[in-house]
């Protein structure tokens, strides 16, 4: 194995270790602390089962046995990790929030895994001139775009750590950090080297829209069910 796999390993390792460490860290909601362990565990596997289908999925176009090789992405990974939740909650008959304690975990363990990225020279940007320009053995400088995202992830652990002292968005904290990376991903696909797919967007900038609009919609479900609640609307 080369030294820029080894290192891609250890990051990816150091993230779950992370994100492990940090969610047994993390205050767990009422409600969730209420289910029983089976349930959570399996709303926990679920999570990591679709967020590992949904890093794959836009390689299988192409490739089908790309299911037993590299590649993988993180855009549709948390997609995917986010409906094998709700898919699972319901069959389960849950109905409590529980992505307040896992928003967190999830920005610190991603701001570890990308510097796997960069020491593994996958994930880089488009060419440019800019004095922290790197070269990841191409010969030409690019956009450390994993230390962008990296500090991006860094940056909202950040907020919701503020967020969670304050007590501020009460189960809403996964939903706005990721339509956040949603927003995020939008615009710096704009220096990634990625195909125009349709109506001069990228594949990942569609992907992006999709999840910011879905989170959104439910957040306004969510808001609505709450003023039903409080003013003992029916629905």
């Amino acid at each position: 194995m080369t030294p820029q796999r080894l290192a891609y390993a250890f990051f990816m390792l150091l993230s779950f270790g992370v994100f492990l460490e940090a969610y047994r860290r993390m205050p767990k909601p009422v409600g969730l602390l209420a289910l029983p362990a089976w349930k959570r565990l399996v709303l926990t596997l679920a999570g990591f089962i679709g967020g590992s289908l949904g890093a794959r999925l836009p390689f299988t176009w192409s490739d089908a046995g790309i299911w037993l090789a590299a590649g993988k992405t993180i855009t549709t990974g948390l997609i995917g990790a986010y409906v094998g939740i709700e898919l699972t909650k319901f069959a389960l008959g849950v109905r409590v929030k529980t992505g307040d304690a896992y928003a967190l975990p999830l920005a610190l363990a991603l701001a570890v895994g990308r510097w796997g990225c960069y020491f593994n020279g996958c994930c880089a940007g488009v060419a440019t001139s800019l004095p922290w320009g790197v070269d990841f053995g191409d010969g030409v400088r690019r956009h450390p775009t994993q230390a962008y995202e990296s500090f991006f992830h860094l940056s909202l652990a950040l907020l919701l750590w503020e967020m969670l002292r304050r007590d501020a968005f009460r189960f809403q904290r996964l939903k706005l950090y990721l339509i956040a990376y949603g927003v995020y991903r939008f615009l710096t696909e704009f220096i990634r080297p990625e195909p125009v797919w349709w109506f001069e967007l990228t594949y990942y900038q569609w992907v992006a829209l999709v999840l910011i609009g879905g989170l959104a919609i439910q957040w306004l479900f969510d808001r609505r069910l709450a003023l039903a609640a409080q003013f003992g609307e029916g629905l």
